[in-house]
């Protein structure tokens, strides 16, 4: 049981890097230029408008989350993408979206219910209400 619960803190704190990398807009355009294939961190830097020590630091917080990784070649520094922790991410939010559709499909068919209900019920006419008419 104690292995179950290891493992799980394992993959939350994994999950909770990759979540965090990929909540920064400049984070999200590095995955997207390394899609394309691997760069030199000096030529990916250069697409972005901020410093190369700017770069450097988006880059280590997508090392540490495991979506980036780095191979080093003499005194070039090469990047490629490192797709699976997306995946694991991907995968445990189908588990949510999955419990929210079903959730909508039911207020869906509920309120298509209420709406059929209230089209049936027989309309009241205003002269059909009695009482006295203020003056």
């Amino acid at each position: 049981m104690v292995e179950y619960w290891q493992m799980m803190a394992v993959n939350e704190h994994s999950l909770d890097r990759v979540y965090a990398a990929i909540s920064d807009p400049t984070r999200r355009g590095i995955l997207a230029e390394l899609r394309k294939g691997e760069a030199n961190v000096c030529a990916l830097a250069e697409r972005f408008p901020m410093s190369l020590n700017g770069v450097s630091k988006h880059l280590k917080v997508l090392e540490r989350a495991g979506l980036v990784e780095r191979t080093v070649r003499g005194r070039e520094h090469r990047l490629r993408l490192r797709a699976a922790p997306l995946r694991q991410a991907a995968d445990w939010l189908q588990h949510y979206q999955a419990f929210w559709e079903a959730r909508l499909d039911a207020l869906e068919e509920l309120l298509i219910a209420d709406r059929g209900a209230a089209a049936t019920a027989a309309p009241k006419h205003p002269r059909a209400v009695r009482g006295r008419r203020r003056r």
